[in-house]
């Protein structure tokens, strides 16, 4: 029987960053993993989305360079070239993946993991021993529950299509929903939007909200407050969708973007101490240690932010506690920032308003809207938005939120002084770079409210 002195089960981000870098600390590792190394980013997310959104943007793109004095010819989208140019940059990170490992010194080995107790796992037929063991299984699609689900597309399956649908209905409002109905309606598929809800984004600011469904209704069929009951397959090949007011609705496709779930089905979980949260994370502490000492778990499977570079974060305190010197400062989940590739992206950091007034009796709201630059002359309807939120008493700046072109490059700087403590002071006395959309920041002056 091999030991390790770690052995990792998952190898997206996470689960490959602390292999290598146990491996390379000394360490003796064995990564499992049953698909594609990367995990989802990699595979079925962050990467072929970003991918397909700048596809996407090209027609937007075309179309506005009219305004600055371009005629261009005939315009035509091949769905197949971009799949397959998708599919080949991703086997090229897939090598890149295994390289890292193999350079580390880290034994990979293929198959589906499970727990047989705190310090064995079984992979097929053969059985491993570790002093330390890593989960880091990431998550999955949820699948809906109203008749005809399996009539749905999952988040996973909806990057190779075979051919662009002429009609799309997409389901869910959150990250997924909007990233993807931006991409197909950017790609010329009419795409309708159905969530539960009055607004998109729960969970972000509030005025974001409202401002990205106002764009969004520019160029999506959106239906709030809506709930699908069941899909039928009629004798042309179309879905008939009906929602629970009774109206119905005939598609081509339908991509169900109800969230995602923690892949532990399979584990073993129950041959150890590891417990569950009600939503089915795995609980861990500070450190990501489970009830079970030797078992750690990290990234999705824990649901502290379902963000690739988190888990990366996570794996490298996960090593340092365990084979570093345990100094690695913890992370601040709450200045975090996230980006949307939304059509228009989204991004934040920090508190929305709502948040900050749950800790501050006295917040300013400082905020803008404007037409971009260059829609000057492209004559794209298309509005860009910020927004600081401010404890007044102290100056500090709680919280950042855009809505715009390249929003998630805007605030990562930002973010950066938000790990510093930024007050509104600071952002008052940066000189801006002009003209650029990101130099609004810093010359809010005025409290909205």
């Amino acid at each position: 029987m091999k030991h390790f002195d770690l052995l990792v089960i998952g190898g997206g981000s996470g689960g490959v960053r602390a292999a290598r870098m146990a491996a390379m600390s000394g360490a003796k590792v064995a990564l499992v993993e049953a698909n594609k190394l990367g995990g989802t980013c990699v595979n079925v997310g962050c990467i072929p989305k970003k991918l397909y959104s700048y596809a996407a943007h090209y027609s937007a793109d075309f179309a506005d360079s009219a305004g600055y004095g371009w005629q261009v010819g005939d315009i035509r989208f091949d769905w197949a070239t971009l799949r397959e140019r998708k599919t080949g940059e991703l086997a090229r990170l897939n090598g890149i993946y295994h390289n890292l490992l193999d350079k580390a010194g880290v034994e990979i080995i293929h198959g589906w993991a499970s727990l047989l107790d705190a310090t064995h796992v079984q992979v097929g037929q053969q059985v491993f021993s570790a002093q330390h063991i890593l989960l880091a299984t990431g998550g999955r699609p949820k699948q809906p529950s109203f008749s005809g689900q399996e009539l749905t597309l999952s988040s996973d399956q909806i990057f190779d299509l075979p051919a662009l649908p002429n009609k799309l209905l997409i389901l869910g409002a959150g990250y997924i929903g909007v990233e993807f109905a931006g991409i197909f309606a950017g790609l010329g598929v009419d795409t309708c939007i159905s969530w539960r809800n009055a607004l998109p984004l729960r969970g972000f600011d509030q005025d974001l909200r409202q401002r990205f469904a106002s764009e969004a209704a520019k160029h999506l069929t959106l239906l709030p407050n809506t709930t699908v009951t069941s899909i039928k397959s009629l004798e042309n090949s179309q879905l008939e969708v009906t929602f629970n007011e009774g109206t119905q609705l005939l598609v081509d496709a339908v991509l169900s973007a109800l969230g995602r779930e923690p892949v532990i089905t399979g584990l073993g979980l129950e041959h150890t101490k590891i417990q569950l949260s009600p939503t089915g994370t795995v609980v861990v502490n500070e450190h990501y240690q489970t009830y079970e000492p030797s078992i750690y778990a990290i990234g999705d499977l824990v649901g502290r932010m379902a963000l690739t570079p988190v888990a990366l974060a996570e794996a490298m305190i996960v090593v340092d506690q365990l084979f570093g010197n345990g100094h690695r400062s913890k992370l601040r989940y709450e200045l975090i920032p996230t980006a949307i590739f939304s059509h228009p992206n989204l991004a934040t950091v920090g508190m929305t308003e709502e948040q900050a007034r749950t800790v501050s009796t006295d917040v300013a709201i400082y905020e803008t809207d404007f037409k971009h630059l260059r829609h000057t002359l492209s004559g794209r309807n298309e509005r860009t938005y910020m927004k600081v939120v401010v404890d007044a008493q102290s100056d500090k700046v709680l919280g950042m939120h855009m809505m715009g072109a390249d929003a998630g490059e805007v605030i990562q700087g930002f973010a950066t002084a938000m790990q510093c403590s930024l007050t509104k002071a600071q952002l008052d006395a940066t000189i801006g770079i002009h003209p650029t959309a990101a130099e609004e920041f810093v010359t809010l002056r005025t409290r909205s409210r």
